[in-house]
């Protein structure tokens, strides 16, 4: 008897291990996950004749962190000498594919998106909800994360990235999506910026990186019906992770509307259907008629009234103006300077807090 029982107990254990394997092969064949989809409630206007999107970041107890920091104070006010500018003679050349994949015992999630170098020396602009898996990278007590930078046409793995800013507001509001099959969000403070440190073929690094200048004015209420680019890697309908990896995509659109969080400018501005519009262009730049890019893509859009392939971004303004009220310093400035000592301080200082935020909501 006690070895039919040990027979059994044999034969169910295998084909526990076998059905969990399978999960997480299944899991890795799953499409990327689409593009955070947006908030649908009524919209009220303002006085000023932008759109109240809801606000939901308030007072965080990380907020001043930063600010009170004097290691991370003073790394931002180091300078350094900035290699020269490569003449940028396509957009395209300095746009990249994120792929980010967090492997645990029972699954494999996999996200993907677009981001922008914005500084010769290697500083990529993306979203908040992607670089989030930089964090998980620096442990592996929850499971294996990894990034990789993807270049050309189709995407190829290129380099590796270190995170040099991520906004703790939203990483404090919005650490439960890591969880969820589709996130929703607004786009308020999702952001991230990205500091590129080795090639994935241990090949020296560009002596400077392709770069877009970038435009944190504050947009006026004539920006609406303007004609502008949009570049992004989505991902082909019904694409899986064994399809051709997505080409960049460069697609001519117009700015139907703009938004605002209850700062009276514009921090969200909707746009109207192009190719660009599918999973895994998130992050990606839209730039205006003169070459500088005036946003980037955070949420879908919504197709009923803009098309199919509608999208919203935030403002490069609002990233301008919440960076500064989180770190002291402007988007331009967080940008300059010693770059590898503000990562440095970035993930001594910052980056243990945030962590713990994910890793409280991938531990329930």
């Amino acid at each position: 008897m006690s070895f039919i029982t040990d027979l059994f107990v044999a034969v169910l254990t295998t084909y526990l291990a076998f059905t969990n394997s399978m999960a997480s092969f299944i899991t890795a064949q799953l499409p990327n996950e689409p593009l955070v989809e947006e908030t649908t409630t009524p919209l009220p206007r303002t006085g000023d004749g932008l759109t109240l999107l809801p606000s939901e970041v308030s007072a965080t107890r990380l907020a001043n962190i930063l600010r009170d920091s004097a290691t991370y104070q003073r790394a931002s006010a180091l300078e350094a000498i900035a290699p020269p500018e490569r003449p940028l003679l396509d957009p395209r050349f300095a746009v990249v594919s994120i792929a980010c994949t967090f492997t645990t015992r029972d699954l494999i999630k996999s996200t993907s998106g677009t981001g922008f170098i914005v500084d010769p020396r290697g500083v990529v602009l993306t979203n908040a909800h992607v670089a989030q898996y930089l964090l998980l990278s620096s442990t592996d007590a929850l499971g294996d994360a990894s990034c990789e930078l993807r270049t050309g046409e189709p995407g190829t793995p290129t380099y590796t990235a270190e995170l040099l800013y991520l906004p703790p507001a939203w990483i404090e509001t919005n650490a439960s999506l890591i969880t969820e099959k589709v996130p929703m969000g607004t786009g308020e403070r999702d952001y991230a910026l990205l500091h590129i440190t080795k090639t994935t073929d241990q090949s020296p690094l560009p002596a400077a990186f392709p770069s877009l200048p970038i435009d944190t004015e504050l947009l006026p209420q004539g920006t609406q019906g303007a004609l502008v680019t949009a570049i992004g890697f989505p991902a082909s309908a019904g694409a899986t992770a064994v399809d051709p990896l997505p080409s960049v995509t460069l697609a001519s659109t117009s700015i139907s509307e703009l938004y605002t969080f209850g700062s009276r400018y514009a921090d969200v501005f909707s746009l109207r259907g192009s190719s660009v519009g599918a999973g895994g262009s998130s992050g990606g730049p839209i730039i205006n008629r003169n070459g500088s890019v005036i946003g980037m893509i955070t949420t879908r859009g919504d197709d009923n009234i803009d098309g199919p392939g509608s999208l919203r971004a935030i403002t490069l303004s609002h990233v301008h103006r919440t960076i500064l009220e989180e770190t002291g310093f402007s988007l331009e400035r967080n940008v300059a300077g010693d770059i590898q000592s503000r990562a440095t301080a970035f993930k001594e200082t910052m980056a243990p807090f945030l962590l713990s935020l994910l890793t409280e909501e991938l531990g329930s």
